[in-house]
């Protein structure tokens, strides 16, 4: 399996998005200036983010039909050159320019296959306790380090929906990495979440900040409490999981766009699952499980030390990996 080191290679070799074509709303067949002033206050700047969208979501946005919204969308992707068949030597080529961020732990580093990647959902999940928290802030400083060290020398949009992000705990894990305290709390721009609306529409704000500054890492700690809260009981159970899917895919759409690492943290419910060998699951069911790319589930040992276990991948074996949560952050 790789090692630390070997994830600090792989992010060395991580570079900034490629440009974007430079091409104007307007250009587009089909829309006009007041067309294209509606699409950019719903967030569609570029064309990238519009040849990736949905088409309902852009008919909603600009007020138009779905079939218009369609053959925009369509002419997008056209001039973007996204969308079509390509050989499997292209992805891979691809795939090379991925980054990865160091956990601290060359453990759970191995686990994830050279550490967090971008462009993929990376799930913590487990009881209170176990580090989800500890992870999500130790990998918002991780980012900020030198490609050399297993950082991609960007900054983080951090959603705090449980009011658990301490700016104390990023100084502390700051002096660790050997970051100064105060230029790393500089580069996480924080937001609570008030609720799951508010939580989604933080994402499209979120674009708005990578547009003036190298977002790679944005944090959803946690991931489902604001949907599990307001949508209680099973006659609520259908609307919940749309809402949580169009929030998933909102997400995943933001690593795509800016060669992001998206990390996400989940509760567990108390329901016996062979699966994770503990009688507790994340909540969320097939639709987090199906949007998350790698998820780990937490579970604490003798203090200091937790236990990761990577239990769904689509291209590494599950595992386990031992960490300790230190005064400094999150150690071997």
């Amino acid at each position: 399996m790789p090692s630390k080191s070997t994830a600090r290679s792989a992010g060395a070799s991580d570079s900034a998005p490629e440009p974007r074509p430079e091409i104007a709303l307007e250009d587009l067949p089909g829309i006009g200036t007041t067309t294209a002033e509606k699409l950019r206050e719903s967030g569609y700047t570029d064309l990238m983010e519009l040849a990736v969208a949905s088409p309902g979501d852009v008919a909603e946005a600009a007020e138009i039909g779905v079939a218009i919204a369609q053959k925009i969308i369509g002419e997008a992707r056209r001039k973007a050159d996204v969308g079509g068949f390509e050989p499997g030597t292209t992805v891979l080529e691809r795939r090379k320019r991925l980054g990865r961020i160091t956990t601290n732990s060359k453990a759970v580093d191995e686990l994830l296959g050279g550490g967090v990647e971008t462009q993929a959902i990376t799930e913590f999940s487990g009881e209170f306790g176990t580090g989800k928290t500890q992870l999500a802030h130790q990998i918002a400083v991780d980012v900020q380090l030198p490609t050399a060290q297993g950082g991609l020398e960007g900054e983080v949009v951090y959603i705090d929906t449980e009011s658990t992000f301490r700016p104390e705990r990023i100084v502390d894990m700051a002096k660790g990495a050997g970051l100064d305290p105060e230029g790393a709390l500089a580069k996480i721009h924080v937001a609570r979440a008030f609720n799951s609306n508010h939580q989604m529409l933080l994402v499209a704000k979120a674009q708005e900040l990578a547009r003036e500054k190298p977002i790679r890492l944005l944090v959803v700690d946690s991931l489902t409490a604001h949907f599990r809260s307001e949508y209680m009981g099973r006659g609520e159970l259908a609307p919940r999981q749309q809402h949580l899917n169009r929030h998933l895919h909102e997400l995943l759409r933001f690593g795509d766009t800016y060669n992001a690492a998206i990390v996400v943290t989940n509760q567990v419910s108390s329901r016996p699952d062979i699966l994770f060998g503990d009688p507790t699951r994340p909540i969320g069911g097939n639709i987090v499980a199906h949007a998350a790319t790698y998820r780990l589930y937490l579970r604490k040992s003798k203090p200091p030390k937790r236990i990761a276990r990577l239990i769904d991948s689509p291209n590494l074996p599950e595992g386990e990996a031992v960490y300790s949560l230190t005064g400094e952050g999150v150690r071997d």
